[in-house]
């Protein structure tokens, strides 16, 4: 049952005066369910209680956080079907993605436990001392990766489950070591309830200290503010805009102590058509990423935004045949009927450019929040001239860019932002003739794939989803994949330190049986 309450560690908390209600975009009206925004007392006593929770966590081993996390995966499905129906009815999402969502969250819980249990991942290295080295002895040094401390994570809005209250973020930063206090987004705060009454289920079954986790609701920006800003918080998730992401850095970046925001944003993820591709599969391709825009409402940080080609008559069969495809496609519902004014604006204000020509539009009557999908294309002269075409547009919209040659295409992708990923499209030997457009590409993302579609995370320890800024904040992390612990962590160096009063990861007999960088080798020996 859903409460409307925060959860302050353990404690159901309803001390503020301000409320709110979800929405369901599809029946376009309200939920049921009314929710108290956490007030000024209720953010200090969720950090005040992280703070000490992390004086107690940070000391607990591997093996017993993983076995929180495995915790809360089987507390997540013992939610069973009314955490599928609120999902649904919050977001407007099929019940299908919801449970697809439900069991890519639970998997990357259990993929940060399995992680754990193994315990590498902190990465020991041991340099021994050496009493006798001339002209000078050499100090016992040995140094791991350490958690930081409580972590602030923002729900979004287009993930309720799988980046939102027990997503990448939250899993990884318990895998850290970091207590974590959640922002629920306010499109699903009742998601968001359901999936925080399960880790609290989780962490009493697995005896963690109270405050190792809250989950706070807000409505506006005033509960976000607060915390990213509280001593008592060292690091921040975020996965959004990039006028949300870049308000919280610089926020983060002002306090006394400045703290990493690790900010995941927009990103047209720029797909790059070689000739090849246009001759041998132009109609296959086309039909394919018909499919990737409309996916989810094109509401996917990696939807396929921007499309590169040289022109030529196949090029054009190819616009053809995927403005044909597109247009038969049903429009999906929208998270929230903000999201869907936000897309019909944007969508309006790049079709209104000089020398834009649409390819395709979806102009039947549609239900409220329906996002009615468009494909423009523009020449690539214009297009390097008008920067407004390189922003992202939130929704089921994407660009194709006519370039006139390849020294073109290379000078616009050049002038692109950063991106979370770029594709290439065609084949092996265009690799070796267009290398220098595909470098140029790599150097814009953090993800870069050969004949695919971009929608589509594959969750594992491969996956890099970041990018350079502005799809980032950081571009060396990743928010997807067991990687992602690495944004919780720092490096502690232990000199001449007592063997027993080292962690076990450093320690002489290696209880822990984990391979470390021994003298400059990889082993799992003692010394």
């Amino acid at each position: 049952m859903i409460s409307g309450a925060n959860y302050i560690g353990t404690k159901l908390s309803k001390k503020g005066d301000k409320q709110f209600n979800t929405f369901n975009p599809k029946l376009n009206i309200p939920t049921e369910w009314t929710f108290q925004e956490a007030n000024e007392e209720e953010i200090n006593d969720a950090a005040s209680l992280a703070k000490t929770a992390f004086t107690i966590y940070r000391e607990f081993s591997g093996k017993r956080k993983a076995t929180f996390l495995r915790a809360i995966a089987e507390e997540i499905e013992n939610l069973g079907d009314e955490l599928i129906q609120v999902y649904t009815q919050e977001s407007g999402l099929p019940e299908g993605r919801a449970i697809g969502e439900r069991g890519r969250t639970m998997g990357q819980l259990r993929a940060f436990a399995a992680l754990l249990e193994e315990g590498s991942w902190v990465e020991a290295s041991i340099d021994p001392a050496q009493p006798n080295r001339q002209p000078m002895p050499k100090v016992d040094l040995r140094k791991m990766l350490c958690p930081v401390g409580p972590i602030v994570v923002f729900g979004s809005s287009n993930f309720p489950l799988a980046f939102s209250t027990a997503g990448g973020d939250t899993a990884s930063a318990f895998a850290s070591g970091c207590p974590v206090i959640v922002k629920s987004h306010p499109m699903h705060a009742g998601t968001g309830e359901l999936v925080a009454s399960a880790i609290i289920k989780a962490a009493a079954k697995t005896e963690m200290p109270n405050g190792v986790f809250s989950n706070l609701n807000s409505s506006g920006i005033e509960v976000g503010q607060h915390l990213v800003t509280h001593p008592a918080v060292k690091g921040v998730g975020f996965t959004g805009s990039i006028k949300g992401g870049t308000a919280l850095y610089r926020l983060a970046n002002e306090r006394p102590d400045p703290i990493p925001v690790f900010a995941e944003m927009g990103s047209v993820n720029p797909i790059v058509v070689f000739p090849s591709a246009l001759t041998e599969k132009g109609d296959e391709w086309a039909k394919q990423y018909a499919g990737s825009i409309m996916l989810g409402a094109g509401q996917f940080c990696t939807n396929p935004g921007l499309i590169l080609g040289i022109k030529s008559t196949s090029l054009d069969g190819f616009i053809a045949t995927l403005g044909a495809e597109i247009g038969t496609l049903e429009p999906i519902c929208m998270l929230h009927p903000n999201i869907h004014s936000n897309y019909e604006k944007a969508k309006q204000e790049l079709s209104a450019q000089t020398s834009v020509d649409t390819v395709a539009d979806y102009n039947t009557v549609v239900a409220p929040n329906m996002a009615q999908q468009r494909v423009l294309t523009v020449n690539g002269t214009n297009f390097l001239k008008n920067t407004k075409l390189h922003q992202e547009v939130f929704g089921p919209f994407s660009i194709i860019v006519r370039c006139s040659d390849a020294s073109e295409m290379e000078a616009i992708l050049a002038k692109l932002e950063g991106q979370l990923t770029g594709t290439v499209l065609g084949n092996e030997n265009e690799l070796k003739k267009y290398k220098t457009i595909v470098d140029t590409l790599q150097d814009k993302v953090g993800r870069i794939i050969f004949n695919g579609v971009p929608t589509g995370v594959e969750v594992c320890p491969s996956m890099q989803h970041g990018g350079p800024f502005p799809a980032a904040t950081d571009s060396r992390f990743t928010s997807v994949g067991t990687g992602a612990i690495r944004r919780w962590v720092r490096p502690v160096s232990f000199q001449n330190w007592p063997n027993e009063w080292l962690p076990e990861a450093l320690q002489n007999k290696n209880p822990l049986g984990i391979t470390r960088v021994v003298d400059g080798s990889h082993t799992s020996n003692a010394l």
